[in-house]
């Protein structure tokens, strides 16, 4: 069996958790010895997508005539549509129509959650639905002195000085705007916001909020993956404020790096992330604030062991066992 991971307009999401989901993949597969091409003028008999870009649809439709296997990756939901981009809450019913479109034209439907696929159950899609983390690379995102000493050496911090990081694109269902506002009422601690989103494409509001002169708030913009783990080790906090997600690598990624982690308390989880006990949750600013202060500021006790034994449950390895059951019971 070849598995083709179909590229297509894969430039457009790269910096997204969409591309790095693609590079889990690539692992993912190596790590299960099966081939995979992303060259679609090579044969294959499986193929993956990941967008729900035209191109794809018509990838997806190409291979059933000759006979292939289609999965597609759900990583896109109404829900976390919303609150995007320019523009995206009027459109939000006709993008569920859309995507509903592009998942059924596969022969299975994979999405990162348990939370996704019951949204997606809701959808009544016509294809079997699996819930499949995304995955980690642990032995990437791992605690590490020296990207420590690389991120605060970059960014001129103090030994004492606390920093406060997220990352995502600027759309105010990431929090973007909660950031900025957390950044402005605790000016004792320097808040960073890794990512970028092309500017014409996001709301006024959201682009006020990024261009506003604080001096504890930067937008780095986009990293690549050393820096971004340096990122992780350097900071004291990871402050994740999505009101929506489908699963959110980016938290995979602080959980194994072990550092202390504040996320908003939304539904997706409550099912695997237990407040005060894997990580530190709130809902208003106000709990935000007092908590990245008690953490910071130790005092609060650590939960970085605990959630980093919860995150080792979607290793990449853990996460091709599963993928491979998967195979065997819809594709072989």
């Amino acid at each position: 069996m070849k598995v083709l991971i179909y590229s297509g307009l894969l430039k457009l999401v790269a910096a997204s958790g969409i591309g790095q989901a693609i590079r889990h993949q690539q692992k993912t597969l190596e790590m299960m010895n099966i081939p995979s091409t992303m060259n679609a003028k090579e044969s294959y008999d499986v193929v993956h997508l990941n967008t729900i870009f035209p191109d794809s649809l018509l990838m997806s439709r190409r291979a059933k005539r000759k006979g292939k296997k289609v999965v597609y990756y759900a990583h896109s939901t109404m829900e976390d549509f919303r609150n995007s981009f320019r523009g995206s809450n009027l459109v939000a019913p006709l993008f569920k129509l859309w995507i509903k479109l592009c998942y059924n034209s596969g022969d299975i439907i994979i999405t990162p959650t348990g939370y996704s696929k019951k949204l997606l159950e809701g959808y009544a899609l016509k294809r079997p639905i699996y819930s499949l983390s995304n995955g980690i690379d642990t032995e990437f995102f791992k605690p590490d002195e020296a990207s420590r000493s690389r991120f605060r050496s970059k960014y001129k911090l103090r030994p004492d000085e606390k920093a406060v990081i997220s990352v995502g694109h600027y759309i105010k269902r990431k929090g973007v705007l909660d950031f900025v506002a957390l950044a402005e009422q605790m000016p004792e601690y320097q808040f960073y916001w890794f990512g970028y989103t092309n500017l014409n494409l996001i709301p006024r509001e959201v682009k006020k909020a990024i261009f506003r002169k604080l001096p504890n708030l930067h937008f780095p913009g986009y990293v690549d993956r050393q820096e971004l783990k340096d990122a992780y080790n350097g900071s004291d906090l990871f402050l994740f404020l999505s009101h929506e997600e489908t699963e959110g690598i980016v938290l995979l990624e602080a959980l194994a790096s072990r550092i202390p982690i504040l996320i908003r308390d939304i539904p997706i989880y409550s099912e695997w992330l237990t407040a005060d006990e894997t990580v530190y949750k709130g809902r208003t600013n106000e709990e935000f604030r007092n908590k990245i202060a008690a953490i910071a500021e130790r005092r609060l006790p650590s939960l970085t062991e605990n959630g980093h034994q919860v995150v080792l449950d979607n290793d990449l390895k853990v996460i091709g066992s599963r993928l491979q059951a998967i195979y065997e019971q819809e594709l072989l």
